[in-house]
């Protein structure tokens, strides 16, 4: 490649990338407003919950179940009327966050929920023995014992933002995936395409790396 090309590679990945993080991390936070509430109630409503309801936990764990096996590339489309709705458009960065966080929140379900469940029910038994409401126990038992779970999980959610964002990027979503299609898949130009490639690891590598970091710091902390 010559350095002609390397310099214009180069000058289109930075704003790229920008809507690529601009999306994943919109998307995660409205993706845990949505998935953190119904992973919560996910757990108490389980078999082994604190109030079990199993057949109404039953109905929403396989609601949640079928979101989480839908191709994310068919979910944005089937959600583009909503999409437009809310934010008049259907192309670009911003559209693509409200695919994004729906996809996402029942994959937070699930890690929460997940996360819960793995705190010692002994805790738990002493806690209520105290005589704790069940939302005193949620507050402040579960959360913060599930504190090093939630916050892999959480990585592990923008992990997977990443890689959807890219995909979002094959109708009009923008970010990186749109300029390896666009300008690298359909123009023939590799260089771009691997561009793109090279910022989306490093990008999935930073976040692993500090959900990592963080997960261990709160565990030395217990």
């Amino acid at each position: 490649m010559s350095s002609e090309k390397i310099f214009e590679v180069l000058a289109m990945l930075p704003a790229a990338t920008i809507e690529t993080i601009h999306m994943t991390f919109a998307a995660t936070f409205f993706a845990c407003i949505l998935g953190f509430p119904l992973g919560v109630y996910l757990y108490i409503t389980s078999p082994a919950g604190l109030s079990s309801q199993p057949m109404l936990y039953n109905v929403i764990s396989r609601i949640v179940n079928l979101l989480r096996s839908l191709p994310f590339i068919i979910l944005m489309i089937l959600l583009i009327p909503l999409t437009r709705l809310i934010v008049k458009t259907s192309i670009g960065p911003t559209a693509a966050i409200i695919p994004l966080s729906i996809a996402a929140a029942p994959f937070v379900a699930r890690i929460v929920e997940s996360a819960l469940a793995e705190v010692d029910h002994g805790v738990i038994t002493a806690v209520k023995a105290m005589g704790s409401t069940n939302f005193q126990i949620i507050r402040k038992v579960l959360v913060p014992e599930a504190l090093p779970a939630l916050v892999s999980g959480l990585a592990l959610t923008i992990i997977n933002l990443i890689g959807y964002s890219a995909m979002a990027g094959a109708i009009g979503g923008g970010g990186l995936g749109d300029l390896a299609i666009r300008y690298g898949y359909y123009r023939f130009r590799t260089e771009v395409t691997i561009g793109a490639v090279i910022v989306i690891l490093l990008l999935v590598e930073a976040v692993q790396i500090t959900g990592s970091a963080i997960s261990r710091s709160l565990l030395s902390k217990r």
